[in-house]
Order: structure tokens, then sequence, then C-alpha cells
């Protein structure tokens, strides 16, 4: 009771709101919050909670009991048996009772599916048909998802005169509308079933293994999902089939680094390479590119190679290669590489960044095995 909000704060009323200022009131809240139009998270409950008050205050004795007992008036009970829905139907039924005419409901469509396929890395990246079997309900091949037995007799239906829809008349506290629906007594098919299919038991559908098939777009991303339209399963009489979806999961590629449309790969460089300036061969998505670079590259440094990356989904231009060098450190020298090194690092020797605190006589000392401190 203490967590009841007052049904006059409920409906934002003054405490001598008219029987009529009460049923206002109702209207527009319910409408606002009505769980077929309003998709918020508290909708359900505030449309539940504007509808109890409103039973309490449109009434005369109730109301009265309330203004002098407050909620332990109602005994908990004022909402019981009232959700809302039963006044309303759904916000069709609403929108009939606010703006006239009257709510169709159509066949239902059939349900969608999903099904998981597996791309490499370059298939993504070029494109790829892929096809695959799915498990899924389909028409009867038998009675065409009439249900009923091919040949047998199927009278036209008295419920809906043969239409497969009927037209309802309800009345509200908003006034009296209409709804036109699917026939319940034969499903919508206009017809009555005499003897069910022997295939399908009258279900009109059956379960089947299909081989399908689904082109793969260049350029597609790891969880994208294709629309494969029609490829679900099957509706009500005279609804559309559902959808499917093709979620596509991109694997890993050993060397190749997907980032955006661009693709990062990293290419080893020893120190004289580095030093020197050199031209070498670096992997490309399509085979391999010849790649020059500058004397004294340093290792992190990057370079693109314009064009040589992914397509852009639905066409467009290519992202680029982008090539990170990294410079290695020799390791189970030769005493003819030691050599040169030793002579390379003497001629550096001197003052200043090359010089014995340079690089390059840092090196000398590792080669020398000096461990001098730092």
């Amino acid at each position: 009771m203490a967590d009841k909000r007052d049904y006059y704060d409920v409906l934002e009323l003054p405490k001598d709101a008219s029987t009529e200022d009460v049923k206002k009131a109702f209207r527009r809240l319910a409408l606002q919050f009505h769980p077929d139009r309003n998709k918020g998270e508290d909708a359900s409950g505030r449309f539940r909670e504007v509808s109890e008050a409103y039973q309490v205050l449109s009434d005369p004795e109730r109301r009265a009991a309330y203004d002098r007992f407050g909620h332990s008036a109602t005994n908990g009970d004022a909402g019981r048996g009232f959700d809302g829905y039963e006044t309303f139907g759904g916000f069709g039924d609403i929108f009939d009772a606010f703006f006239g005419g009257s709510a169709a409901r159509g066949p239902r469509q059939g349900r969608d599916l999903e099904h998981h396929v597996s791309v490499k890395f370059t298939e993504a990246a070029f494109g790829v048909a892929r096809s695959f079997e799915l498990d899924r309900s389909e028409l009867c091949d038998r009675c065409g998802g009439s249900r009923a037995e091919p040949g047998t007799e199927q009278p036209q239906c008295g419920t809906c005169g043969g239409q497969g829809k009927v037209r309802r008349v309800s009345r509200s506290i908003f006034g009296q509308f209409q709804q036109i629906a699917t026939c319940s007594a034969c499903s919508g098919a206009g017809k009555l079933i005499k003897v069910l299919c022997a295939q399908c038991k009258g279900r009109g559908v059956q379960q089947r293994r299909r081989r399908l098939s689904v082109d793969v777009p260049a350029g597609i991303e790891d969880g994208a999902r294709i629309l494969l339209r029609g490829q679900g399963e099957p509706g009500e009489p005279g609804g559309r089939s559902g959808d499917l979806y093709v979620a596509v999961s991109v694997g890993p590629h050993p060397i190749f680094e997907r980032d955006g449309n661009d693709v990062r790969v990293m290419a080893e460089l020893n120190i004289a390479q580095a030093a020197l300036g050199s031209e070498i061969e670096v992997p490309t998505l399509e085979g391999t590119e010849r790649l020059k670079f500058r004397a004294g590259v340093q290792s992190g440094e990057e370079l693109r190679l314009r064009g040589k990356g992914i397509p852009q989904l639905g066409g467009g231009r290519r992202g680029d290669l982008i090539v990170t060098l990294r410079v290695n450190t020799p390791t189970g020298l030769t005493s003819q590489q030691r050599g040169l090194l030793e002579e390379l690092a003497a001629s550096f020797d001197g003052a200043g960044a090359n010089g014995r605190n340079g690089i390059f006589g840092k090196l000398k000392d590792a080669l020398a095995g000096d461990e001098r401190p730092q």
C-alpha cells in the first residue's frame, strides 16, 4: 500500500475533479502509455496504474470510500481482473476509438530464420558465393498449404462467408468501434476442412532440408548479416513468407589484420637495409609487391600501398595496405659480420649521438662484450 501513488496524482487531477474530468484524463493517459503504442520500459506499469486509478475514481461509491480511507478502502483489489487490454484490445482499437474507422489485421507473416556461415579473410575481402543446408518449415507439397486432402470436399466457411476475415464490433469507454480479423473458424482459408491432408496431418507445412546459396559481398565485415527475403518460413494463408538472415563470421588471417577498409601487415628489415635504404617484397591480398623505403628508416614507421586494401562494401574505392616496418637486431653473427659491424661502429666513434654514447658506440661495446656501467 505504501508504494502506491495517490490515484488523483496518477491521473494528474485535483481532488474535486468531475467524473467527466476523470474520464478525459484516463483517455489521454491510456493512449499515452498503452504498451501497443509506447515501447518504453515503464509503459506497461504506468498503463496498469492509470487503469487501476480510473476504475476507482470513475465509480462514485469506490471514490467516496477512497477519499475517506485511501488505498486501504480498495483492499488491494482495485485493479483485479482488469489489465487495460480488457477494455481496449490492441493499439489499433484505441486508434479506431479516437479517430474512427476499423482496424484490419491481415494474415500473419511467416517466422524469420537465421543461419551462420563462415568465410576466410580473403573471401570476405573480395566476395564469395557460399552454399549451405537449412532445415525449415515449408508448405506441404501435397496440399499446397491448404491442410485438406486433395480432391476432398471443402465447403465454404459459414462464419466468415468464405472471406477468411470477420468484422467484430465492440464497445469501450471511447465508444463503438469495429475490427477486421482473420477468421478463427477457417484460419483465413475461407473454406472448412472435412478431411485432413494425409501427408502433413492438417498442419499445412512440413519440415524440409534445403540447400541454399548466398553471395557474400566484397568488403563484408565480421558479424554482418545478409538478408534473403522470403526464405524464412511460410506465413498464414495469404501472408508472406518470413525472411532469412545469414550471419557471416570472418576468420582471422595469419599475417593480415583489418583496420576498417585498410589492411595492416608487418615487414621485417635487417639493420643494413634500414640504414642504407632498400627495396623489399611485401605480401598483399593478391600476391606480393615491391616496396621502396628511404635510408635511415626507423623501426615502427608505416608505409602505404594505395588501393591494396579491402573494397568498400557496396562499391567504391579500396582501402590501403599499411606496412609497418620492424628493424631486427642480428644475433648469432659470423666473425666476418662481427668484423664489419665493428668497423662500422668505429667509423661513428666520437662525440654526439653517433659517438661513444650513441647507438653505434653501444653496438660496438655490445659486440666487444664491454659491460661498462651506463
